[in-house]
């Protein structure tokens, strides 16, 4: 999964000729503050053919919210894995660094906007004898957002796909990328481990679809929530256009007769299509609520 990230979205580090047959994670020993270790980080060592060895630091956190101040907490990470690293290779003499690249992977909706470079966080003019002083660290984001649509649907790596599943808002196409992701695990049955954790994207991207009142309980497995969604888009679209029809009805009323009475919001909610829409023809030449709901409108 990582390899297929960097291949595809990260080409500064495939310029640095990675050989991917000799990566391995490194777990991440050290704390960030209030002594709270950084499990959600992830560290690979990615051996290059004729250099250094590449730190690869993944700020696995998924940020999903915007933080002008990433730049700051990645100084103070890459420092404490070089202080890491420093204490477990027995670095000393004329020893040196290896070099660190640090990804920030964001799947906000909103298009990220905090500096990558924490040069541009500090008050300095720009020709300022200080600047000799002060860090450059920068990072690099990977804005899932920022990726056209059609573009990610073209590549074929389990990359885009979380990428894909991670801003689907529509039932009909996360069905379509459920399917892609089943085929995907069918040709490559060893992969059992990722499968699961992509059974979890799946339930959260169905979960997310009770925001356009689709709130089910959400099964287990991947095959189990492509068939439900298969069975209940049907119903959620029919539901969905009948809140249009009530919504547009409403709107209408309101234009007219500014104030509606008690009860008759309620009885245009709960209202069948075919009811919505004999009212909604009647509005035209009704000259009243009793002449479009009938005598008794607001039961």
């Amino acid at each position: 999964m990582v390899e297929g990230l960097v291949r595809e979205f990260v080409p500064e580090a495939m310029a640095a000729g990675i050989d991917f047959s000799r990566m391995e994670m490194v777990p991440a020993k050290f704390h960030a503050r209030r002594g709270k270790r950084r499990d959600g980080d992830v560290i690979w060592r990615l051996p290059t053919r004729d250099g250094p060895d590449i730190y690869l630091y993944i700020l696995l956190e998924f940020q999903s919210k915007i933080d002008r101040w990433m730049s700051v907490r990645m100084q103070v990470y890459v420092g404490l894995l070089w202080q890491q690293i420093i204490r477990e290779l027995k670095l000393k003499g004329q020893d040196t660094l290896p070099p660190v690249l640090p990804i920030v992977l964001y799947n906000g909706d909103r298009s990220w906007n905090a500096p990558t470079e924490l040069a541009d966080l500090i008050t300095l003019p720009a020709d300022s004898a200080l600047w000799h002083w002060q860090p450059r660290v920068r990072y690099y984001l990977l804005d899932e957002s920022a990726f056209p649509r059609d573009e990610l649907a073209r590549r074929e790596s389990l990359a885009a796909l979380l990428f894909r599943l991670e801003h689907c808002h529509e039932p009909d196409e996360l069905i379509g990328l459920i399917d892609e992701a089943v085929n995907w695990f069918r040709q490559h049955p060893d992969y059992d481990t990722l499968q699961h954790l992509f059974t979890e994207v799946v339930q959260q991207a169905a979960r997310g679809l009770k925001d356009q009142g689709a709130a089910v309980a959400i099964p287990e497995g991947m095959q189990e929530v492509r068939t439900m969604l298969a069975t209940r888009v049907q119903e959620w679209t029919r539901k969905w256009k009948d809140e249009g029809k009530a919504d547009t009805l409403l709107r209408q009323l309101l234009r007219r007769d500014k104030a509606l009475p008690a009860g008759l919001e309620d009885r245009i909610r709960a209202a069948s299509s075919d009811e919505l829409d004999v009212w909604t023809d009647r509005l035209v030449d009704g000259k009243s609520l009793t002449e479009i709901f009938g005598p008794d409108h607001t039961h």
